[in-house]
Parts: structure tokens; sequence; C-alpha cells
């Protein structure tokens, strides 16, 4: 039996995760329906901008993402930290952004008397928004539902349209968060649906490189690229902006020609620094969802990681081997 997807959630092994949710139906998400001619391109844009709307009221970051035509990936990062040193009031104010909240809920942030009694439950209520805030499931529910419901009030029916809830993997380490990262943001690429990642729409690798380009900056609406991580450094993706798209446009030529010897890639710093070659990096930043089912990192965090969610088998340990070692 599947286990629930909070029970994969484990913030003592990592802050990262690989969400990935899929339609039911036969119609499209976005893109085309090449049967009826129909386009759900515009749905594109809905699910960008709530997503990236969430990722401002929830601890959570978005560190990649891409908007498929019949499905969608995100690269997550849970700030517990941030979420933990929320006073009483903003815990209440960001979740009444999504929420009504309670009638107690709303006289606290009315700033009216409240009787010891309904402050006890507004304290109580406010831990259990808290966790809500920092959770990927309650982030997955409030973008997922009401996508569902505009689609289905486009299309006129009723019933499921998402496949289940969602997939989720954990990304232990290093080399699983970037090659993570690296397959979803060339997914339209490899796709054939776009020739460049600067040109793939609805891509976090898109918006990256425009604001890049246009500010020598990075966007304030996903996680930031930091380099190596320290104490006095905010929290960011422990690599360089520029080393990372560097890696993304050799990457994405490799895959657009076909050729997989056609350039040499094992000099970019990123894959040194992770200490994989090539050829592994190419099967693995290509083939992410066809090798790893489940939780992606080294043996000995992967190890760790089963303990901590009580899993009794450790699927895709030997392409954890084969490809990240």
């Amino acid at each position: 039996m599947p286990k629930p997807r909070k029970s994969l959630i484990s913030l003592q092994d990592t802050p990262y995760y690989h969400c990935v949710s899929r339609c039911v139906r036969r119609t499209f998400l976005c893109g085309v329906d090449e049967s009826t001619g129909k386009s759900y391109e515009h749905r594109r844009g809905w699910i960008e901008d709530k997503m990236l709307a969430l990722a401002k009221v929830f601890a959570i970051d978005i560190c990649a993402y891409a908007v498929m035509s019949n499905h969608t990936h995100l690269v997550l990062h849970i700030d517990a930290d941030q979420a933990r040193n929320w006073s009483i009031r903003e815990v209440l104010e960001r979740w009444h952004r999504l929420h009504k909240g309670t009638q107690f809920t709303e006289k606290y942030l009315e700033n009216k008397r409240l009787e010891e009694f309904e402050l006890a439950l507004v304290y109580e209520r406010c831990e259990k928004y808290r966790k809500r805030l920092m959770s990927i499931s309650w982030f997955m529910k409030e973008l997922n539902e009401p996508i569902a419901r505009m689609a289905n009030n486009e299309d006129k029916c009723t019933g499921h349209f998402w496949e289940g809830r969602f997939k989720s993997q954990a990304l232990l380490d290093e080399a699983a968060l970037v090659s993570c990262m690296a397959y979803v943001d060339l997914n339209p690429v490899r796709a054939k649906m776009e020739k460049t990642p600067e040109t793939s729409k609805h891509t976090s690798i898109k918006t990256r490189i425009e604001v890049a380009k246009a500010h020598q900056t990075q966007p304030k609406t996903l996680f930031p690229f930091i380099g190596h991580v320290s104490e006095d450094q905010p929290e960011g993706l422990p690599f360089k902006l520029e080393d990372y798209l560097e890696l993304i446009d050799l990457t994405g030529r490799v895959i657009r020609e076909g050729k997989r010897g056609s350039l040499d890639i094992s000099l970019a710093p990123i894959l040194q620094r992770i200490n994989i070659t090539s050829e592994q990096w190419l099967e693995v930043s290509t083939g992410f969802e066809k090798h790893f089912k489940s939780a992606v990192g080294s043996e000995l965090l992967l190890a760790e990681y089963c303990e901590h969610t009580e899993l009794q088998r450790r699927s895709g340990l030997a392409a954890c081997r084969r490809l990240l070692t």
C-alpha cells in the first residue's frame, strides 16, 4: 500500500522535494488537443500564476518548475525556520490570504478584545496553520484543487482532473538536487516542444535567463542561487547561477543535437563539484523519473531517509549507486 505523502517528507534529511502532478483525463492540461484542434495553452498561465502566488504565502520556495501539456513539475524547498519564526499575527495574516479562518482569528487580526478561552483557541489554530504553511501536501492541494475546478468549469464536466494527488521525491544531496532541477528545466527541450531553454515558456529556466540578461540579478519569485553555503548568507541553492545556466545550456545543446559525444561537459564546475561524469550526468538529467521512483541520493543518505520514514525497501538504490557516484 502506498504511504501518505506527508510520511515521505523528512525535514531532518532534506528540505528539497520534486513534485509531479499528472492529468487523469485524455484531454490536455495545456497545449493543443490534436484530435479536436482546441487550445488549452492559456491554462499554463493559470498554473504558473497560482504557484508563484502560493510561494509568497507558504514557507515554501520554488527552485524549478515546468508546466507541460499533461503534467507539471515542481522542485520545492521547505523553509521550516522561517515558518517557526513567524509571529502569531503573521501566520494568521498569511492563512487568511487563502481561507477565511475562524471568528476568533478574525477578531485577533482586528485587535478586538478576546476572552482567555478565545485566545487559547487562536493559539491552537495558529499552530495548525503554521504546520500547513510549511506543508508540501497543503501547497499542492492549494495549487491543484483550484486549477481542477477552473478546468472542469471550462470543459463543462465533473470528476477527477488530476491523476491521484501528486508524486513526491525527496532530493537528499546536491547531485540529486541539481540533476532533478536540470531534468525539470529541460523538459520542454527534451520533449521537442521548444528548441532552447531560453524559449521554453512557463519554465523557471526561462524566467532565470530573462532576469539575468535584463538585470544581472535573480528573480524574486524563485529560490536564489547563492554559491557555497555559509552562515552569513541568506538561504539559497548551493551553486552559482552562472555555473547552472552554463550547464543547462550545454546539456540542452546535447539533447537538441541528439549526439551525446558532441560536447564535452565534464569540465563544467557543477559536475566537477558533485563528481559525476558527463555520461552519468546526461543519463540522469534526461531520464530522472525513469531511473528514480522515490527518494534520490547517496547510499548512506538514502539509508538514513528510509529509517526516518520507516520505509522497508530502499527503492532506486542501484540507480543511485550507478548514476550519482
